[in-house]
Formats: structure tokens, sequence, C-alpha cells
């Protein structure tokens, strides 16, 4: 049976969607040349807005301390905050974008924290003063965290011009510009950044 020309179409776009997507390839180094580690690199469309993409995330407390360090989100993820200790904690932010405190509690809340606007979000435990952590949030579902090698790798773009902005929570001011980028269907761009970052005591290790 001779299927209708609309049926016999779907399988080759199908077959041919996974080919369109573009990779950037990003070192972050700093002025040394050393890598940086936990930079966040996001990147948006020169025209229309970026898609929103179902996603959830966690940030865990081990050892008294958050893990990990650096989360990053898209608006409107939601963000469980389980407490693996043995211990209670209490965790809170003071961050414009989502000022909100867990009280004193062990496991995990029964409702997720929604980080619904863009920004920079400090996380504290009002119980361990060392605990630290940060929460970027973004407008955009293509972003990436460098490794320690200093290497992040946003995965999944189309084709078209973009803008590429980077942030670390202990950039010095002012922040690295931003790069434009194009990109062809199935291609990878690369580009770097050299960025100064304030010095940071260590983090104790989870055991």
């Amino acid at each position: 049976m001779k299927l209708p020309s609309i049926l016999r179409v779907i399988p080759l776009l199908c077959a041919c969607g996974g080919l369109q997507a573009a990779t950037l390839d990003v070192l972050v180094t700093n002025a040394s040349g050393a890598p940086v580690a936990d930079a966040v690199v996001h990147v948006y469309p020169k025209s229309g807005t970026a898609p929103a993409r179902k996603r959830e995330g966690e940030i865990a407390q081990i050892d008294k301390t958050f893990v990990p360090l650096v989360t990053v989100v898209q608006t409107g993820t939601p963000v469980q905050f389980p407490n693996r200790d043995t211990t209670r904690h209490h965790v809170y932010s003071f961050s414009p974008p989502k000022p909100f405190e867990l009280k004193l509690y062990v496991g995990t809340p029964t409702a997720p924290v929604v980080f619904d606007k863009p920004g920079e979000v400090v996380l504290g435990c009002n119980i361990h003063d060392h605990m630290i952590a940060y929460v970027f949030v973004v407008e955009t579902p293509w972003f990436a965290k460098s490794g320690p090698d200093g290497r992040a790798k946003v995965e999944g773009l189309p084709a078209g011009d973009f803008e590429a902005k980077l942030w670390h929570y202990a950039q010095a001011l002012p922040p690295p510009a931003p790069k434009d980028i194009r990109l062809r269907a199935d291609e990878s761009a690369t580009t770097e950044w050299k960025v100064t970052v304030r010095p940071t005591p260590p983090r104790p290790a989870p055991r």
C-alpha cells in the first residue's frame, strides 16, 4: 500500500532532526592560564526567545557541605534540598531573585524550591555558618558549567546567531564581556574566556 506523502516525510524529518544540533565548546582560564572550575556559560539567541525546558535540580547537604557548590538552572526550575546528614540544617537565602528558608529539618522537604527569577542566589545554613553554595538562574535552556579542567560544553543548540555569557561566583568586577557566536547546523564552535577570580577558602570534601 502506498503511504500518503505526508506520512512518508515524517520518518525522514525524525531521522534528520538530531543532525541539526550544534555544540559550543568553551575553555575558561584565569590570568595565569590555569583552568577555572564552576564557571557558568549561558547562551541566548540574538532573535526571539529561548525555549523553556522542563528539568529538576537537587542540592544536597552532605557532611555539613552543600553539594554541589554551584548549580545552574533555567527560570521555573524546581530544586530539592535533601539533607543526608544526621544533624538538622536550616537552609536559607536573602538574595533578591529568591529569598526563602527551609527551617530545621532532616530528610527531604515535601515541596521543592522553585527558582522563578534570573540572577545569583547565595545559599547558607543558619546553623552552620561555613556552609555556602550558589544557584545561578538563567533564562535559557542552553548552559553548562566548567569542570576542573576549565572546559564546558553547551550542547543541543540550533543553528543561528547567539550571545554567550559567562558567570563565576568569585569573579572580579566588571564581569567578562559577552561573546557573539554564529553556529551552523551540526557543527562545533569554540571560544574561551580569561577571567579574574577572587581567592576563596577551600571547601571540606564530603566523606
